[in-house]
């Protein structure tokens, strides 16, 4: 079965509220929804993959610098 449209499930959503009011029988609760979390995961990945290239920097820095007072 393909998924309802926002408006058709909100339509279907009043009927069932409309019709409880004349019958006299309480509405469901609603469904609640998840919440996404896109963004939130986002902006760690994010974080972590900056904190990973200023490691890497500073690892390459350090290989540098030993290298350099190896020659000397």
């Amino acid at each position: 079965m393909a998924k309802k449209s926002k408006v058709a499930a909100r339509a279907a959503e009043l009927q069932a509220a409309v019709v409880g009011l004349f019958t006299g029988e309480p509405a469901p609760a609603p469904v609640k929804k998840k919440k996404r979390r896109k963004a939130k995961k986002a902006k760690v990945v994010k974080a972590a993959k900056k904190t990973a290239k200023k490691a890497k920097k500073a690892a390459k820095k350090v290989a540098k610098k030993a290298k350099k007072k190896a020659k000397r």
